[in-house]
């Protein structure tokens, strides 16, 4: 479950904050970069799931703005389960998965059983160039959420996809660029129509929520996860 710093002039903004259970750990991460958590000016959250947004409420606290898709904001302000793909009721037949148990009990443990209540987030929509170190432009990739979006840095050739795709599937496993399983999402139908918005984006590295880096570029990390399509 990744978060992420982006310097920028010697100005930090944080994208997506990771589970509420990082906070122990915070201070010592951030000064392994040399940083502490007051220098982080603002948390830009892909979407409002309780694994991308544990710290925002800490480092709001200490100064950073903390900002969301409008529609997403709702649910950052009042969490609640999933719809669609995602519902509970769904959700059940996949419990014969050991990944799923591995997966949810590793995030219970790090507090998504108790997501942050962030209210009074500033909120952006699609294709807004966001006013933080590093100026980053949203790129609206509903599907997982109603709201979520990935934000391009083009001054550092960096596409940070949150979970329109990652490249460790935490169902099977299975390595490489692909979208999330499909009980995770709200719509996935939705996630594979969002992927047009990403192809054409020239960049370097591609960052995901889950799983490593993607050298390959954005074009490649959009073929793939077509190629494997549902899981």
């Amino acid at each position: 479950m990744n978060w992420y710093v982006v310097e920028d002039q010697g100005r930090l903004t944080a994208v997506d904050a990771g589970l509420p259970g990082f906070r122990s750990g915070l201070s010592a991460d951030l000064a392994s970069l040399g940083v502490a958590p007051g220098d982080v000016e603002a948390v830009i959250l892909t979407h409002s799931d309780s694994d991308h947004t544990g710290l925002a409420t800490v480092l709001r606290a200490a100064g950073a703005r903390v900002l969301i898709h409008a529609d997403d904001e709702p649910k950052l302000r009042k969490p609640g389960p999933k719809s669609g793909d995602a519902s509970p009721v769904k959700l059940l037949r996949e419990v014969w998965r050991p990944g799923l148990w591995r997966f949810f009990v590793g995030m219970t443990r790090a507090g998504a059983a108790k997501p942050s209540k962030i209210e009074d987030a500033e909120t952006f929509t699609r294709d807004d160039v966001l006013d933080v170190p590093g100026r980053p432009r949203v790129i609206a990739t509903p599907g997982h959420t109603p709201g979520h979006c990935a934000f391009l840095f083009a001054s550092h050739s960096v596409l940070f996809v949150g979970d329109e795709l990652c490249t460790w599937n935490p169902l099977t496993g299975r390595l490489g660029a692909q979208l999330m399983p499909t009980v995770f999402n709200t719509s996935t139908n939705q996630c594979f129509e969002s992927l047009a918005a990403l192809e054409g984006l020239q960049v370097e590295l591609v960052l995901p929520g889950h799983g490593e880096p993607w050298r390959e570029g954005a074009a490649a990390a959009v073929r793939n996860a077509r190629q494997v399509g549902r899981s």
